[in-house]
């Protein structure tokens, strides 16, 4: 014989009429066996999403379809997939880490002192008419340009400040198209040509003195202390030093641990 069960009659009830609620339910029917029932046919699956009031399901980016890089999560999504989707953000954003090679090292230490937080966009202070761009996107030639259309003021340039005269020199040196993009690459291995003549090679295989070191880099960089505590060009042009002796002898001895 046939036997109507409680679910049934639940589900039947709930077909006929989707908007009645649970309480309603046992009301008109009586009994916990119903309202058991109706609670079991309305209970998601553990682990799903309940629905937010935009049909996705709940999420923190619930809603906001279209207006990110996230739409609404689909209905009963598994707990571990909302987590991997929360953790999204992060393994897209980029890290930055600090230079790990001696060169790098002692390049940073460099822009520290001379370009600050412009870093290779910086165009000397004293420089009233400056580029109609930033360094990075100018050509060589762009920069040669600026230079000869703008006389009787500093262009030191770029994130080691090269003047005009070393810019050129170190241009041709390495044999550089000037349509080339003034681009950080670029301003680097012109800066390392630099390091390489003020003894890198040397103090790196200690047959020069980290100091001695240290007073050829103040020779090349006016914003870099030598001995004295004094920018080798102290009161020339404005210039002086913008770190501490005790400073640049720290960095320097983290780098050369074992050279005097």
């Amino acid at each position: 014989m046939f036997k109507v069960t409680a679910a049934m009659i639940t589900w039947l009830v709930f077909t006929l009429f989707p908007t009645i609620s649970i309480a309603e339910l046992a009301s008109l029917l009586g009994g916990s066996a119903f309202q058991n029932a109706s609670r079991s046919l309305l209970q998601p699956n553990e682990g799903a999403l309940a629905p937010d009031e935009n049909g996705g399901a709940g999420s923190l980016f619930a809603g906001k379809g279209g207006l990110g890089l996230f739409a609404p999560h689909p209905k009963r999504v598994p707990r571990e997939i909302e987590q991997a989707s929360y953790q999204q953000p992060q393994l897209q954003l980029q890290t930055y880490s600090a230079p790990t090679t001696s060169a790098a090292r002692i390049l940073h230490l460099i822009s520290l002192a001379e370009a600050g937080s412009k870093g290779y966009d910086a165009v000397q202070h004293g420089a009233t008419r400056r580029p109609s761009r930033v360094p990075t996107q100018m050509t060589i030639a762009d920069i040669y340009q600026w230079i000869d259309n703008t006389p009787g003021q500093p262009h030191a340039i770029g994130r080691y400040q090269f003047i005009p005269a070393t810019l050129k020199r170190l241009v041709r040196e390495l044999g550089l198209n000037t349509q080339e993009t003034f681009s950080p690459n670029v301003q680097d291995r012109l800066a390392q040509v630099l390091l390489a003549e003020a003894g890198f090679h040397d103090v790196s295989r200690g047959k020069m003195g980290r100091r001695t070191f240290m007073n050829n880099l103040a020779k090349i960089w006016a914003g870099l202390p030598n001995s004295s505590g004094k920018s080798h060009y102290h009161g020339y042009a404005g210039n002086r030093a913008t770190m501490a002796w005790a400073r640049f002898d720290a960095e320097m001895r983290q780098i050369f641990p074992s050279n005097t």
